[in-house]
């Protein structure tokens, strides 16, 4: 197949490694508009369980990735000063710039081309889109060849009402750890983990109507990170907020009724986006290569692999995602919901999803559960 390539991420990455070990053939280009050595971004975060679908489909490129992740087996809940740690939730992080660095070198020995610095600005790009036989859009959230064509696919984007800003910082964390701290202004929240020995992710969100009254709207950059430093000084023990093109943000939940058009797909961010406090965005994209490939390896014709890719692909797509918008109205209740006693917050968040119930938090952490029936006997 002569394939192109919008988007140098972990969807499109991992599809042309998965597409071009299955047949050294097929005619492979990835075009990505950021140079080789781009460093947006701090550390992407993988569920131990989350970790599992790639074992069972690739062990290679799993036994490749996993020595360069740091791991823990805990998450931590900070409610105010109470410290609450969560067993049964094990994690993983690497770097971003370490994980595509890594897939570039991968996908480049098996003999696809990358085009970094390149930007295909349109599907009529004839030069370098002529003939493929594949169109695939791995070009992120912001997608143009979605935006540009939301009537075909049917999207439907909700830019939903909380801010947040994507920092790191030099303090290691020992494990995945959401705190929340109240101030004259609101709850801020930080979702913060070690990616690397030596740097942690450090997520900051609030509610919009905190934003608005902390006047983050009229502050620059280097105020807006002292202002974060000081709400969260007892959990950065000194070491700085680190910016890489950081900004304020609302979180787009985008997705699509229909997933390709023509000899066009969508996958990634493209396709749908998924919330980051359930740390699924990376699985999900790598996820969605997964399912295209097999559909394109068991069907004889490109229309039918792209209805069963679509097919298959939705219904646990949909499961991960009813989770994440769950979670998203958690968060943005999440000034009230610290009005609770630490324990029973604690165990909100645990239970936020729908998806884990008390007989599940007792499986995981049997002393969560215990603190929690003290407070709520009837479960006892």
């Amino acid at each position: 197949m002569k394939i192109r390539i919008i988007g140098g991420g972990p969807a499109g990455l991992y599809f042309a490694s998965l597409m071009k070990r299955q047949d050294p053939r097929n005619d492979i280009v990835l075009y990505e508009r950021g140079s080789r050595d781009a460093t947006w971004g701090f550390g992407v975060v993988f569920s131990d369980r989350a970790l599992e679908f790639l074992r069972a489909d690739d062990e290679a490129m799993y036994g490749m990735l996993t020595p360069l992740m740091e791991t823990w087996p805990n998450l931590t809940i900070v409610h105010n000063d109470t410290r609450i740690p969560i067993t049964g939730n094990g994690f993983a992080a690497i770097g971003r710039l370490e994980l595509l660095s890594q897939l570039y070198a991968h996908v480049e020995a098996l003999g696809v081309k990358i085009e970094f610095d390149s930007e295909i600005a349109s599907l009529a790009d004839a030069e370098r889109l002529g003939g493929a036989d594949l169109i695939v859009a791995a070009n992120g959230a912001f997608s143009w060849v979605r935006n540009e064509n939301e009537d075909k696919f049917g999207t439907e984007t909700d830019l939903r009402s909380n801010r947040f800003i994507w920092y790191g910082t030099s303090k290691a964390f020992d494990s995945l750890s959401l705190t929340f701290r109240n101030t004259e202004h609101g709850v801020f929240c930080a979702h913060h983990y070690r990616y690397s020995p030596t740097m942690s992710t450090f997520l900051v969100e609030v509610t919009d109507a905190t934003w608005q009254r902390a006047g983050f709207a009229d502050m620059g950059e280097d105020d807006t990170i002292r202002h974060c430093e000081r709400v969260f000084a007892p959990d950065l023990g000194g070491q700085p907020i680190l910016s890489n093109k950081s900004f304020w943000r609302q979180f787009p939940a985008i997705s699509n009724r229909q997933w390709s058009f023509d000899n066009v797909v969508l996958m990634g961010d493209a396709l749908r986006t998924a919330h980051f406090s359930i740390g699924s965005g990376t699985r999900l994209a790598m996820e969605d290569a997964i399912a295209l490939w097999k559909a394109l390896r068991e069907t004889g014709g490109l229309a039918e692999a792209l209805a069963l890719y679509q097919e298959r692909r939705l219904p646990p797509m949909q499961k991960i995602l009813d989770a994440a918008n769950a979670s998203i109205r958690w968060y943005e209740e999440m000034d009230q919901l610290m009005a609770l006693p630490a324990v029973d917050f604690a165990y909100s968040y645990m239970t936020r999803t729908g998806r884990v119930d008390h007989a599940e938090v007792r499986r995981r952490d049997p002393a969560l559960a215990r603190a929690y029936e003290a407070n709520h006997p009837e479960l006892a």
